[in-house]
């Protein structure tokens, strides 16, 4: 082994949507040579492995049983210096710390994330008339931790407006996650309402726009992280935000 060195491994990851595919990345310097290259994934507290990729191909038989059937790494990236894992049917006991460890024939080195588990949607805005007047209704299927939700409202000229509220949360049958319908009453038109959604991992918004010809929807999600501690990273840690893509629909 005369020769080796540290070689720099970085990981960083988003939270995992329980029930849904995830991501915790890990990327390292590349090396030609794909049959020096080893790989492995492991969970702090777990006795086996969740991952192990060397010599081209998975070796799972040290595999933790918690993890099996849900994880690959990209074996067609690995020689471009992608050690990321990909881990399937997210459970909410999957959070906890990972350490990323690589082998190349240059060297070794590793990373270590937090990964944290929960439940996230995008909401769904829309207006339910009534005798009683406007009401909007903004509902998201699936959330964990129970969320905050609050509203605000602005007039044409960007003035506040008053306004008032009433969210409930419904447990959805597999006991863990909820859903979240919140009613904001005597709507008006020409404003601008939003309903913001938010828990410890992320933060989802629903606005619409009424006016008196038309009815104008915006939500977008966003993903609030950590970044992991690198042991031979030069890239210090730090928060970062994942915006997925906006969706606009005009009614």
């Amino acid at each position: 082994l005369a020769g080796k060195h540290s070689i720099s491994v970085t990981a960083l990851t988003s939270p995992g949507n329980i029930g849904q595919r995830s991501i915790l990345g890990c990327t390292f310097e590349p090396d030609i040579q794909l049959d020096s290259i080893a790989i492995q994934w492991a969970k702090e507290g777990v006795a086996g492995l969740v991952h192990e990729f060397k010599g081209g191909k998975d070796h799972l038989q040290e595999q933790d049983p918690l993890f099996e059937g849900r994880t690959a790494v990209f074996a067609d990236q690995v020689i471009g210096g992608n050690a990321s894992l990909e881990l399937r049917d997210v459970q909410l006991s999957d959070a906890g710390t990972y350490r990323c460890s690589v082998t190349t024939a240059r060297g070794s080195g590793a990373a270590v994330l937090q990964y944290r588990t929960g439940a996230f949607s995008i909401p769904v805005v829309q207006v339910e008339s009534s005798s009683c007047g406007d009401t909007l209704q903004c509902s998201a299927p699936r959330w964990f931790p129970r969320p905050a939700v609050r509203w605000t409202a602005y007039g044409a000229t960007g003035e506040h407006l008053p306004h008032a509220a009433n969210t409930s949360y419904e447990l959805n049958p597999e006991n863990v996650t909820v859903r979240v319908i919140s009613l904001l009453h005597n709507v008006t038109a020409n404003a601008t309402y939003t309903c913001v959604i938010e828990n410890s991992i992320a933060k989802a918004m629903g606005n619409i726009r009424v006016t008196d010809f038309s009815i104008t929807k915006v939500t977008n999600l966003q993903l609030v992280n950590l970044n992991a501690e690198s042991v031979s990273s030069t890239f210090p840690a730090c928060h970062w935000i994942l915006l997925l893509p906006l969706y606009l629909l005009s009614i």
